[in-house]
């Protein structure tokens, strides 16, 4: 593997040079700015904590993937993505179906097969390009939203909210290059802003589960 092998994905990026998305680049801001305000707020809650070092690493990942655009930068980018579903997934495991730890971590390894399975159809769906690696995630949240909408009622609006949130987000992705024609800036600097809302979304919706289920247990 090629670790500088040079990526050009994105509208804005119009040449190889470190700040050839500015925009891109400053708009990561928003991952690490969630991840301190709900730092601040996570009230000592080690998964609340763990999902907030995760967000500012995706901050910075995405950061290095919009300056430095290269294969090594890419891997910075998705690897901490990859690791906050998986540690958001074994959370709501837990407060939302009350799992302990083992089997809490044997439900969220069947997101290995899940995305097997949904990717490839969501590769399917015309216009969806790169996109179709995310849209499981969002299909994923409102199943868990449904499914557990009478077990945790609040708990599953807030899962549903986020993943509106991410739809959002995802759209304007997937225009980004369609549209670039019309407008040079390009649309990915919004899916920065939007998920940095949504990812600090969810964790708040965690953080208030976890703590209604604390005090419950008391």
């Amino acid at each position: 593997m090629d670790w500088t092998r040079t990526i050009d994905s994105y509208c804005e990026r119009m040449g190889p040079d470190y700040w050839a998305e500015p925009i891109n680049a400053v708009t990561n801001l928003a991952f690490i700015l969630a991840a301190i305000f709900m730092w601040r707020r996570s009230q000592g809650d080690r998964l609340a904590q763990l999902l907030c070092a995760t967000l500012f690493a995706i901050g910075v990942g995405s950061y290095l993937f919009h300056t430095h655009a290269q294969t090594w930068a890419a891997l910075a980018d998705v690897l901490p993505i990859a690791a906050f579903i998986l540690i958001y997934i074994y959370a709501i495991n837990r407060v939302g179906w009350r799992l302990g730890v083992l089997p809490a971590l044997g439900v969220t390894g069947l997101f290995f097969p899940y995305a097997a399975l949904t990717v490839p159809l969501f590769q399917m769906v015309p216009g969806l390009g790169a996109s179709a690696g995310y849209a499981p995630v969002a299909l994923l949240i409102l199943i868990y939203a449904v499914l557990l909408r009478t077990r945790t009622p609040e708990l599953a609006q807030g899962m549903a909210i986020g993943a509106g949130i991410l739809i959002l987000s995802l759209t304007f992705r997937t225009i980004d290059i369609p549209l670039c024609p019309q407008f040079p800036l390009g649309t990915h600097f919004m899916w920065h802003l939007l998920n940095g809302l949504m990812l600090g979304w969810m964790i708040a919706v965690y953080l208030r589960a976890a703590l209604g289920k604390a005090r419950a247990d008391r």
